[in-house]
């Protein structure tokens, strides 16, 4: 059995008609190939739509704020990724003559592109004979060949890269890899993959040996992190108390609320006792409401958040705190969870 031909025949049958596999270009492509990273298409395309609308070419993407793309960026999670798309147009538009790259080694060059998105570009703008490995990869062909070699591994990615490279049809690279990508996607799935009406079952290992639950291996995650954030809801008037986020830790460079963080969840009173708090917001603080805890979660931590409404105005202010009117909440790129307990309050 051919694989790789059967692969790209089934494509052709039952391939999703999505906008970036009507287009050669660069700069749409790595748009869209950035934007689903870790996404699924139905979560990502409403924000590839948005993103192309606001910035229909890498020019006018390297001429937006940061703060501009977070607030696009908001609800999509992993939010590095809009920040190194800012910074990987600033390098086109300064190095590249603001034309974007199609040459493998080229894209290499970029922020944020590594080995997988550049291949990916590669291949589908300019059709050079590069494999793509996704996480949909490395399951069809864990399944396929009977790799048992965990994909997250150190060595695994050289494994598996050699099979697909060994594999890519020549003459239609670009094509081959989106059969591959999508036949993960639609048919090879994690859970109750459609091994009854697939097209190379029967060169399958997985399904000869009844193995699609246990292939691919992956090794166990790292452990969680869980994290106590104690959050202050401060108003003056029409004025709502900001806090600036720094660039070292999660939700760097977006907007939340003043933070007091805890090793755990402690009752209000102890919280209120600390010295941190007492600095902040003084020694007795009266006319509070405590909105229920809230769990959020993100793929190395898991975070407890809760919010304090108080009455009163701070002692003291931290450096990055700022008011500002509540009205101008709808402009600022707020974490998820902090936009939501906002949009509940203010009915933004």
């Amino acid at each position: 059995m051919d694989f790789a031909a059967e692969l790209l025949k089934w494509y052709q049958q039952n391939k999703r008609d999505l906008p970036w596999r009507n287009t050669t270009d660069a700069y749409i492509i790595w748009l869209s190939e950035v934007i689903l990273q870790q996404t699924r298409v139905e979560q990502g395309m409403p924000y590839f739509y948005r993103f192309l609308e606001r910035y229909p070419d890498v020019n006018s993407f390297a001429n937006a704020a940061e703060d501009d793309i977070l607030k696009l960026w908001q609800g999509l999670g992993y939010y590095s990724r809009g920040r190194n798309m800012l910074k990987t147009a600033r390098l086109v538009q300064q190095d590249c003559d603001g034309i974007f790259p199609t040459a493998y080694d080229e894209l290499l060059k970029l922020k944020g592109i590594g080995e997988y998105t550049a291949a990916a570009i590669s291949s589908f703008s300019a059709g050079e004979v590069r494999a793509v490995v996704d996480g949909n990869v490395y399951r069809v062909l864990a399944r396929y060949f009977g790799i048992d070699e965990p994909i997250n591994s150190t060595g695994a990615k050289k494994t598996f890269q050699t099979i697909a490279t060994d594999l890519i049809n020549k003459k239609m690279p670009g094509l081959h890899n989106q059969a591959m990508m999508e036949f993960g996607a639609m048919l090879c799935k994690p859970k109750n993959p459609g091994c009854g009406i697939c097209p190379v079952r029967i060169g399958c290992y997985a399904f000869k040996h009844n193995a699609t639950t246990y292939l691919p291996v992956k090794l166990k995650k790292l452990k969680v992190r869980e994290r106590f954030l104690n959050y202050f809801l401060i108003t003056d008037g029409d004025k709502i108390l900001m806090n600036k986020r720094g660039e070292n830790d999660i939700w760097a460079n977006m907007y939340d609320l003043p933070l007091i963080e805890t090793q755990t969840l402690l009752p209000a009173n102890e919280l209120f006792n600390l010295p941190e708090t007492k600095e902040y917001f003084g020694s007795i603080i009266n006319n509070t409401e405590i909105l229920p805890v809230q769990k959020h979660i993100l793929t190395h931590q898991r975070l407890y958040v809760r919010l304090i409404k108080l009455n009163t105005q701070p002692v003291k202010l931290e450096q990055k705190w700022f008011y500002t009117e509540v009205q101008n909440l709808e402009k600022l790129a707020l974490p998820k969870i902090i936009f939501i307990f906002l949009k509940n309050i203010f009915n933004l």
